[in-house]
């Protein structure tokens, strides 16, 4: 087998420049998990197509080479082969009943000490959790420790580990966006297949079945999972309400912070008014979603009462009023000069993109990939370009190529470095203007609430027709349940801002006053109040209850009934404090009480209106 990987290398450099053009970071957490040396299978989360190889094999620890499966009828044509080999990718012949045919390759790369990448969901899908992990991974386990068995003079030292790994995106399909990539501790397989190397096949097939759950456990724990799109959605919009800034959001604690607002809001009548606090996160949420904006954005944007149109303001008021979102225009047209040409040069990129991303909408796990590839594409013929010009004008020398190679690296590398900051600056006057013309509009533009309806209902992603999970069955403590509210299809066209952005406000202001009322009810209810846990948060922060009192001990293949797991609402409350939750940004009003106000546009009073928050 061919190990120098020229062509993965160089793969693996195009995927991370890739990577890191379009998300703003890859944050890496148990990477000393990932051993240096020696056999090891790598069990990742498949959830954003193409990216997820590439997000893996660019952020690896100790930069190994990941070899994964590919069609074994690929490696037939000898210079293919060659490429194929080059690259770190092993033949497997799926259609072969012959296991020890069937993972050839995978026993033959893990007896040269290398690490093989498998995604063991077995697709690529968009679902509130993980739905299903398949027996590949165990499987090829199982044939490398017989082989050990029969070769031990041949192989490596160290015993073969599968490393569960996460690859888990704060929003998967949105440019600048981050990735939080985390490796489990480290499996040793031959605590699980030793005893059956010369038993049976119903032995076998059962260590094999342990072997998976015990992957399929491992990946549940790195990941966020719920059992409806209706609690994903409504505890990210709790999470985006606590967290406004998501900077302040630690990113090794994202997954946990997210799984404990997900099993809060899987807890029915956490509080009396429960309901209507789900709902209303629920509806601002997809209001939201309709018009593409955060609640960071907005969470940015100074709205003080004065700009309410139905108010009689002094005009120098209302012109100090307009003179913020002026303000704020003229800080990103200081900062076009800086950024004008990177700009014009990358747009036909970012066209492309978009362009790709209309190919795919109802698909969200290939809207990312196809942004990416689209754009690269252009890049791909832009940068060349670049340098050739560059370098024709300095007269094709060779210093002048080292000069302009140089010079490209740099404009590419300023573009990423002024991106960001220049991006969230754009969003941001974007989002303070269509405010301003949504609430001066005239008042017969405003949506009805029927014509409203259509926006404030939860859209879902169609099912994936490769994903085997069913409602019901229950994945690491986590029970699939039908959606409160029935799928919707994908909603083509965005309202205009001056017809429904009243109506996120008030939304904006029922959310945030409803879950300030909900955590205060937690934390002053009864101090044994419970709430539902998922089981891997409860043995740290709660406990575990076992259904008959016991817990499972007897490695039976068979799976036990489920474990429920529970924390006190009050250490739940205190853990999102810790973290950096507002809460008390909750209680001092969110919103300004104008943009709460009914559709009459009736005001408490002015003694409300002049101790509102300054802020939106």
């Amino acid at each position: 087998m061919d190990t120098d990987y020229i062509s993965h290398k160089i793969i693996r450099r195009i995927a991370s420049w890739a990577v890191y053009s379009f998300f703003t970071e890859v944050r890496v957490i148990g990477g000393e998990n990932v051993p240096a040396n020696g056999p090891i299978i790598v069990a990742a989360t498949h959830h954003n197509m193409m990216l997820d190889p590439a997000i893996l094999s660019s952020a690896f620890p100790h930069q190994r080479i990941l070899h994964y499966w590919s069609k074994a009828s690929l490696f037939v044509n000898p210079v293919l082969r060659k490429v194929l080999y080059s690259t770190g990718n092993i033949p497997v012949d799926r259609k072969s009943k012959d296991r020890q045919a069937l993972f050839r390759g995978t026993v033959e790369a893990l007896s040269h000490g290398n690490a093989v990448a498998l995604f063991p969901e077995g697709t690529s899908y968009t679902e509130p959790r993980i739905m299903q992990v398949k027996e590949g991974a165990a499987w090829a386990a199982l044939e490398y420790c017989k082989w050990v068995r029969e070769n031990p003079q041949l192989a490596p030292q160290e015993p073969l580990v599968i490393v569960p790994c996460a690859i888990v995106y704060t929003n998967k399909s949105k440019y600048r966006s981050y990735v939080i990539m985390e490796f489990g501790s480290p499996i040793i397989t031959t605590q699980y297949l030793d005893h059956t190397l010369e038993a049976d096949e119903s032995s076998r097939r059962a260590a094999v079945k342990l072997l998976t759950r015990t992957v399929e456990t491992r990946l549940v724990e790195l990941t966020i999972n719920a059992p409806n799109w209706d609690t994903l959605y409504a505890a990210r919009m709790a999470r985006d309400l606590l967290w406004e800034d998501q900077e302040s959001l630690d990113r090794d604690e994202y997954v946990n912070i997210s799984q404990t607002l997900v099993d809060l809001f899987s807890t029915p009548e956490a509080t009396p008014d429960f309901q209507a606090v789900r709902r209303s996160l629920l509806e601002y949420y997809s209001l939201l979603q309709s018009v593409q904006l955060t609640n960071s954005v907005l969470s940015s944007l100074p709205l003080p009462w004065t700009l309410d149109p139905h108010q009689p303001v002094a005009l120098p008021s209302r012109l100090s009023t307009l003179l913020v979102l002026i303000r704020g225009s003229l800080a990103i047209l200081i900062r076009l000069p800086f950024f004008i040409l990177p700009l014009i040069v990358h747009f036909p990129a970012y066209v492309m993109g978009q362009l790709g991303a209309r190919l795919a909408m109802d698909e969200e796990e290939t809207l990312a990939q196809n942004k990416v590839i689209f754009a690269m594409f252009l890049l791909m013929l832009i940068y060349p370009a670049a340098f050739l010009v560059m370098w024709a004008f300095l007269w094709f020398t060779p210093i002048g190529a080292i000069l302009s190679a140089t010079l490209v690296w740099l404009f590419a590398a300023y573009h990423n470095k002024l991106i960001n900051d220049n991006y969230e600056h754009m969003k941001r006057i974007a989002a303070a203007w269509r405010v301003l013309i949504g609430v001066w509009a005239p008042k017969t533009w405003e949506y009805s609430l029927t014509a409203l309806a259509q926006y404030t209902a939860i859209h879902t992603p169609p099912t994936n027709e490769w994903v085997t999970g069913k409602n019901g069955t229950a994945i690491g403590g986590v029970t699939a349940e039908p959606p409160a509210s029935p799928p919707q299809p994908y909603r083509a066209r965005r309202p205009r801002s001056g017809r429904v952005m009243r109506h996120i406000l008030r939304a904006r202001a029922e959310a945030a006053r409803l879950l300030a009322s909900c955590i205060a009810q937690l934390e002053a209810g009864p101090p044994d109040k419970r709430v539902y846990a998922s089981v891997h948060l409860a043995r740290v922060y709660g406990g575990v209850e076992y259904p008959g009192g016991t817990s499972d001990t007897s490695g039976s293949v068979e799976s036990p009934p489920a474990p429920i797991g529970w924390r006190s609402a009050r250490e739940v409350v205190s853990y999102l404090r810790r973290h950096g939750a507002k809460i008390a940004a909750l209680k001092q009003g969110i919103e300004v009480e104008w943009a709460a106000q009914n559709s009459d546009g009736d005001l408490s009073s002015a003694e409300d209106r002049d101790s509102a928050s300054p802020r939106l």
